[in-house]
């Protein structure tokens, strides 16, 4: 059965730059747009081996928020500019981890090194801050009821048949933001309410690729904010 905190595991440090987290990652998925406000972004993956790092397959669209994109509570440093606010259709930016896999299938079906979990009508992600399981996932069957607003997990337009959770406001801060996931798109450029999305091919890749032994980090922001990054902590170019 599905545990609490499944999606908690692991630690983030809201507002502070790890030290040396760029020395540990050996897999590194980089989300970018042209500018804060932009829908559409491109996804890169990179794998490091020595101190080299080589680019993992072509870039891939993605969708990000109906209204781009505002400083998360994750790994990175406090940074100037619009935060991340429930409800407010941004995807985070920052530097974050990876938690769990889920989907509809059946676990084993996939070849996963993630941890994963499969999806049933009890599961729901709890989006209301007065909550005691704020931005968690929980089974409406083990835990007493004490939210207002959620959000079913198994929804009937598939969009997490696939999905990962991003390490977004854990732990939870008040109104910081919850439920932000990658998973499945509508369509090309259909903005989401927060979260990441892409084709289901492309999604199925990254979930399989993913190893948590080797420290996969998710920064996901502007060009502009990428490249300032790069320079410091001799990140992977891209263009």
């Amino acid at each position: 059965m599905l545990g609490l905190a499944f999606l908690l595991c692991g630690s983030a440090l809201p507002n502070k730059e790890v030290e040396g987290v760029f020395d540990t990652c050996r897999q590194l998925v980089v989300v970018v747009s042209s500018k804060d406000r932009s829908v559409k972004a491109r996804l890169f993956r990179f794998e490091r081996s020595g101190e080299k790092w080589r680019q993992v397959d072509r870039p891939h669209p993605v969708n990000l928020g109906k209204k781009g994109l505002a400083w998360g509570r994750g790994m990175q440093s406090a940074k100037p500019g619009l935060q991340k606010k429930e409800g407010d259709q941004r995807s985070p930016a920052g530097i974050f981890r990876f938690g769990t896999a889920f989907g509809y299938a059946k676990e084993g079906v996939l070849p996963l090194k993630l941890p994963y979990v499969p999806i049933t009508e009890a599961e729901i992600c709890v989006e209301d801050s007065n909550s005691r399981y704020y931005n968690q996932l929980v089974n409406v069957t083990q835990v007493p009821q004490d939210w207002k607003a959620r959000e079913s997990m198994l929804r009937t337009d598939e969009q997490y048949k696939w999905g990962i959770v991003v390490k977004q406001n854990m732990p939870a801060e008040p109104e910081g933001g919850s439920c932000i996931f990658f998973h499945l798109w509508r369509a090309p450029g259909s903005g989401t309410l927060g979260c990441t999305a892409m084709a289901e091919d492309n999604l199925l890749s990254l979930i399989q690729w993913l190893d948590p032994q080797k420290k996969p980090l998710l920064m996901q922001m502007t060009m502009a904010n990428y490249r300032d990054y790069q320079r410091k902590f001799s990140l992977p170019v891209i263009y």
